[in-house]
C-alpha cells in the first residue's frame, strides 16, 4: 500500500479550509471566530458542533468528537486514512505525494473509491448515449421532451442519460479504462456468472432500453441510478414489467440512507425554505425545474429513520407533499411519527378542493405558483394525521373516535418535547369533536401501558455498559486525570514539554488509560528533542481515539494564567497517587510490628522519613512560559 508523505499531509491542512471541508455534509453558521451548526455525529435539536478555521479543528461538545479535515472525511464517508487524504487532494486540487515517489496502482486502490470513479464514468457514458443522434439517443431525448415535458437543459443539468437496449458499450468502455473485477463485480451495472473470466461476454448488463437517472449522495457523488421503462425495454428485461428499477446495494449505495436531490437541495434550505418531501425522483426534478429548489424524494422505499436524521443535519422543517390518493395518506402516516421522533417539524402541504393531485402533473402546468396555493392549504402535522385516519368525525360513534384515537396516540407519543405533545392532544380532541380531559386521559393511559410493555422487555446484561479502556475521551470522561491536565499543558505550552520529561518519573504515569498513554509517549519525544511541534503530531498518534483526545484538547485555548503553577499542581497530584500507598503500608507495617520479628524497623523509618521529605518537596520546573 502506497504511503503518503506526511509533508504532503501537513501541505493539504495547510491549503484546505476546514470549513469548506465540512460545509460538504453539516450547515454552518459563523458565531465569532468560530462556526456552529447540527452535529453530522449524533441526533440533536441545539447545535453543540463547532469548527475553527484558524486551527482547522471541528469539536461537537455534544458527543464528544473532535478531529482535523481528514478524520472528518473518515468519520463521514467511512474511508481510511489514505483515501481520505486522496479525496481531499483531489476536491480541493492538492497534488498527493507519495514516499519514494510512487503513487497507487488501479489494483492497490480502494475498492470503495474505485466504485465512485466507475459510477462517475457510468454517468457520463449514459448521458453521451442521450445525448448522440441514433435510435436510442433520438428516442430517449423524445420521450424527455415530449412524453415527459422536461426541458433539454434540466436533462443536461442532471446528466440524464439513456441505456442501450442491445449492445453492452458500457461494459466496454469500463474495461478499457481498467477497473478491477472486484468493481465490475460489485458496482451493480451489470450481472456476473458467478466464477467466469471478466470479459465482455461476461458482463450482462443490467439495464437496458431504459431512461437513465443518476442518484447521487449528499455529496453530489453519483452512487447508483435509477432506470425508468420505456418502450425501447427488450422483452426478455428480468425486470421488464417494473417502470422503475433501482441499482442493487452495493459498497457505495445504501437506498435507506439517502435521499434523491439532497445534495441540491441542502444549500438552498433555509430560514422560510424549508425542505419538501415528494415521492419520486421525476417529482423532485419538476420542483427544480419550476424553482422550487428544497424537494427531495426518497428512493422508491418507505422514509427511513437514517434519512431522517440526515435531513435534521441541515434543517428541521420539512413540508410533506405526496399524492393524495390512500396509498399516499398511508406513506405519510408511517413517516409522521419517524419525523417527530428525529425532532422535525412536518407539514403536509394539500391543495383545496381537490381530491387527487399528481405533484408532476401539478407543478408542469402551474409552476411555482402552484406551492404558493399548497403552502395556503398546508395542514399541521396532527390535523393531517386526524383527517386521514377519521375523515368525518361527526358521522361515527364514540367508540370508533377511541379506536382512531389509539392510532394517534402512538404518533403523538413519538414527539420529545411535552409542549408538542400537549399540542397535538389538543388537535385531536378538536378535530374529532372530544373534551380535551377526555383525549388527556385516555392518553395517560395509552402511555401507562406502552410503559409497561417496555418494562417488561428484557434489558442488555450489565456488562454491555463497562466502557473499554480504548474508548474515546470526551470531556465527560471518567478518566479526567492529572495526565489528562499535564497533556493538555504540553500542546498548548509547548516550552514546558523537555522540562517536565525531565521531572516527571515515567512510573508516575497510569499508562493504563488514554491521557496517560499519550503523554508518556510525548515526553519521550521532547526528553530526546525529537517533538514535531503540536501542528505536526501525525506520526505520534496511532488510533483514532488518541486523534480525537489531541483534537479536543487542541480545540480551545486552556484559561490559564500561571502554566506552571498548574504544572506543579499536577505533578504534585501524580506524586501523591504515587508514594502514599506505600507510606500507608509503612505505617501499617510499624504499627503492627511486634506481631512480625522480621521487620525491619529501621529500615521502614528511614523509608518513612524519605517518603514524607519527598511528599513535602516543592516542584519546580526551570522554563519561562
Amino acid at each position: 500500500m502506497p504511503v503518503i508523505k506526511p509533508t504532503c499531509v501537513r501541505d493539504l491542512k495547510s491549503r484546505v479550509n476546514i470549513v469548506d471541508v465540512v460545509s460538504r455534509v453539516a450547515t454552518l453558521k459563523k458565531a465569532g471566530a468560530r462556526f456552529k451548526g447540527l452535529c453530522p455525529f449524533h441526533q440533536e435539536k441545539s447545535p453543540s458542533f463547532h469548527v475553527d478555521p484558524d486551527k482547522g479543528f471541528f469539536k461537537c461538545f455534544g458527543c464528544g468528537k473532535a478531529g482535523d479535515i481528514i478524520s472528518f472525511v473518515r468519520e463521514t464517508e467511512q474511508l481510511s486514512f489514505t483515501e481520505a487524504v486522496e479525496a481531499l487532494g483531489q476536491r480541493f486540487n492538492v497534488t498527493i505525494e507519495y514516499e519514494e515517489g510512487s503513487g497507487p496502482s488501479r489494483e492497490e486502490r480502494s475498492l470503495r473509491q474505485e466504485i465512485f470513479d466507475l459510477h462517475e464514468v457510468a454517468a457520463e457514458h449514459y448521458h453521451q448515449v442521450f445525448k448522440s443522434p441514433g435510435t436510442t439517443g433520438d428516442f430517449m431525448r423524445t420521450y424527455w421532451a415530449e412524453k415527459r415535458r422536461f426541458p433539454a437543459v434540466l436533462a443536461e443539468d442532471y446528466k440524464i442519460g439513456a441505456a442501450e437496449p442491445t449492445d453492452n458499450s458500457l461494459a466496454a468502455a469500463l474495461l478499457k479504462k481498467k477497473f478491477s473485477e472486484d468493481a465490475l463485480r460489485q458496482c451493480g451495472l451489470f450481472f456476473v456468472r458467478e466464477g467466469a473470466l471478466m470479459a465482455l461476454g461476461s458482463l450482462k448488463p443490467r439495464f437496458r432500453g431504459r431512461l437513465m437517472i443518476p442518484i447521487r449522495d449528499h455529496q453530489g457523488r453519483v452512487v447508483a441510478f435509477t432506470a425508468r421503462q420505456t418502450d425501447l425495454t427488450p422483452a426478455d428485461d428480468p425486470a421488464r414489467e417494473a417502470k422503475y428499477v433501482n441499482s442493487p446495494e452495493t459498497p457505495i449505495f445504501t437506498k435507506g440512507n439517502l435521499l434523491f436531490n439532497l445534495d441540491r437541495a441542502r444549500t438552498n434550505v433555509g430560514d422560510g425554505h424549508p425542505f419538501v418531501l415528494v415521492e419520486g425522483q421525476l417529482d423532485a426534478m419538476r420542483c427544480w425545474q419550476v424553482g422550487l429548489k428544497t424537494a427531495i424524494a426518497p428512493q422508491g422505499t418507505s422514509i427511513t429513520e437514517s434519512q431522517l436524521v440526515l435531513l435534521r443535519r441541515y434543517h428541521p422543517q420539512v413540508e410533506c407533499f405526496f399524492d393524495s390518493d390512500s396509498a399516499g395518506q398511508k406513506a405519510a402516516l408511517r413517516f409522521l411519527p419517524m419525523a417527530l421522533k428525529a425532532g422535525i417539524e412536518v407539514r403536509f402541504l394539500a391543495l383545496a378542493g381537490a381530491s387527487k393531485v399528481d405533484p408532476d402533473l401539478l407543478f408542469l402546468e402551474r409552476g411555482l405558483a402552484a406551492y404558493d396555493e399548497l403552502k395556503r392549504g398546508a395542514l399541521s402535522a396532527m390535523t393531517f394525521a386526524c383527517q386521514s385516519v377519521l375523515p368525518s368525525p361527526e358521522q361515527v360513534s364514540g367508540e370508533q373516535k377511541a379506536r382512531a384515537s389509539q392510532t394517534l396516540f402512538e404518533i403523538v407519543a413519538a414527539a420529545e418535547s411535552d409542549v408538542a405533545r400537549s399540542e397535538f392532544l389538543s388537535e385531536v380532541a378538536s378535530q374529532f369533536r372530544l373534551p380535551l380531559n377526555a383525549v388527556r386521559n385516555d392518553f395517560d393511559k395509552f402511555r401507562t401501558r406502552q410503559d409497561r410493555i417496555a418494562a417488561a422487555r428484557p434489558t442488555a446484561a450489565p456488562s454491555s455498559q463497562i466502557t473499554p479502556v480504548s474508548a474515546p475521551v470526551s470531556d465527560a470522561s471518567p478518566f479526567h486525570t492529572s495526565e489528562r491536565d499535564l497533556l493538555m499543558l504540553c500542546l498548548h505550552f509547548e516550552a514546558i514539554g523537555k522540562p517536565l520529561a525531565q521531572t516527571l518519573p515515567l512510573e508516575w504515569i497510569d499508562i493504563a488509560h488514554l491521557p496517560g498513554l499519550l503523554l508518556n509517549r510525548f515526553l519521550n519525544e521532547f526528553e530526546h528533542d525529537s517533538w514535531p511541534g503540536r501542528d505536526h503530531l501525525d506520526s505520534l498518534l496511532e488510533t483514532d481515539e488518541e486523534k480525537t483526545l489531541v483534537a479536543t484538547l487542541l480545540f480551545d485555548n486552556p484559561k490559564i494564567d500561571e502554566p506552571l503553577k498548574v504544572a506543579s499542581e499536577g505533578l504534585r497530584q501524580l506524586r501523591t497517587r504515587a508514594l502514599e500507598p506505600r507510606l500507608r503500608q509503612i505505617e501499617l507495617a510499624l504499627a503492627t510490628h511486634g506481631a512480625d520479628s522480621n521487620v525491619d524497623v529501621i529500615s521502614l523509618i528511614k523509608e518513612r522519613t524519605d517518603l514524607q521529605r519527598q511528599l513535602r518537596a516543592p516542584f519546580g520546573l526551570p522554563v519561562a512560559v
